[in-house]
């Protein structure tokens, strides 16, 4: 597998943009590992890892999120690198576990080196010196993005919740939704969806996929959350390998995409799988467990207890809020989930 990123219009072979970690890119940025999906004719989902950054300690390596308290030097250049790689501007917007959301054609602008940041993370301090005044953030509230513009990357940080992203080929227009518990009884598919419509997407040609997310067998929440969830998603309610009631966030997923008239919905897992088994004897993600303390310090240890590869507890490619709370950590990155049409 050659070094180079990947042909955007010739890419299905390959699994990942790099197959050396440690390579950097011209800036002398690491080049981010990353999973691409072929979604649709011209469309691609992009997964990012843990793999390829300079972020270190509890957020290492290629953290994404600017809220948890990472360096903002390195948050800046993991963004910069991800959208050099992906070859598109970065859409990022602040993500509350809503119910909303909105149209970035309005709006988008390039405010950051990666293109347009209304998530809340400040990146004044990486930018340089502004003296005594402090830049007033851009902000925009919202669990889902649409767009009819090409070479735009709607992002969806996740670490746990399922981001789900969508396609309208013939229309031009695409979608991503962050789904977590709240956003997901609250609605947020069928909010993307509708502005979708809005923007000329028919339902019935629709293409989604669902994203890295925290599974059914791991996502315990008790029975009363989990009994309150099933009222609005049936038969999502689960028993946990750690042996209490959960909820399957991705059946809920696939329950409101079918009510929103979605029915295409590509399996990112063989792509992820192989991406995964490629990655066994990976040095950086060799050195991430073991000095992660989020499981096994060996890393074949910790593939081996991977039963479901999109599974964002399981699976040491990605980063995981509830992984690093069972490690007693304050804090952890995030990945996002990307979706763009060229």
């Amino acid at each position: 597998m050659s070094n180079e990123q990947y042909d955007k219009q010739q890419y299905t072979d390959e699994i990942i943009d790099s197959n050396q970690i440690s390579s950097t890119d011209k800036a002398g940025r690491p080049i981010p590992v990353t999973i691409p999906i072929a979604l649709a004719p011209g469309v691609t989902v992009v997964y990012t890892t843990r793999l390829g950054g300079l972020s270190t300690g509890d957020f290492g390596n290629l953290n994404l999120g600017g809220k948890g308290g990472d360096d903002p030097e390195a948050v800046l250049s993991n963004r910069i690198a991800l959208a050099e790689a992906i070859g598109a501007r970065l859409s990022l917007v602040s993500q509350v576990h809503s119910g909303t959301a909105v149209d970035v054609d309005g709006a988008f602008e390039i405010n950051t080196p990666f293109g347009f940041d209304v998530s809340g993370t400040r990146h004044d301090a990486a930018d340089g010196d502004h003296g005594s005044e402090t830049p007033a953030l851009q902000v925009m509230e919202a669990d889902g993005q649409v767009t009819a513009q090409t070479g735009i990357a709607l992002g969806m940080f996740a670490a746990d919740c399922l981001p789900v992203l969508l396609a309208d080929p013939e229309a031009g227009v695409i979608g991503a939704a962050h789904c977590g518990r709240r956003g997901l009884e609250r609605g947020v598919i069928q909010a993307t969806v509708d502005l979708m419509k809005l923007k000329g997407a028919e339902p019935s040609r629709i293409v989604a996929t669902l994203g890295p997310r925290i599974c059914g067998e791991c996502y315990e929440v008790g029975d009363e959350i989990a009994d309150t969830f099933t009222k609005r998603f049936p038969l999502t309610k689960t028993q946990t390998r750690f042996g209490g009631a959960g909820i399957d966030i991705a059946e809920a997923a696939m329950i409101d995409l079918a009510f929103a008239g979605v029915s295409q919905v590509v399996d990112s897992m063989p792509r992820v799988h192989a991406a995964t088994e490629y990655l066994k004897d990976d040095a950086e993600l060799a050195e991430l467990c073991r000095t992660d303390g989020e499981g096994p310090a060996s890393l074949a240890e910790r593939l081996d207890q991977v039963r479901h590869s999109m599974c964002t507890l399981e699976n040491p490619l990605w980063y995981s809020h509830r992984r690093a709370a069972k490690a007693g950590k304050g804090h952890e990155g995030r990945l996002l989930a990307l979706v763009v049409r060229h």
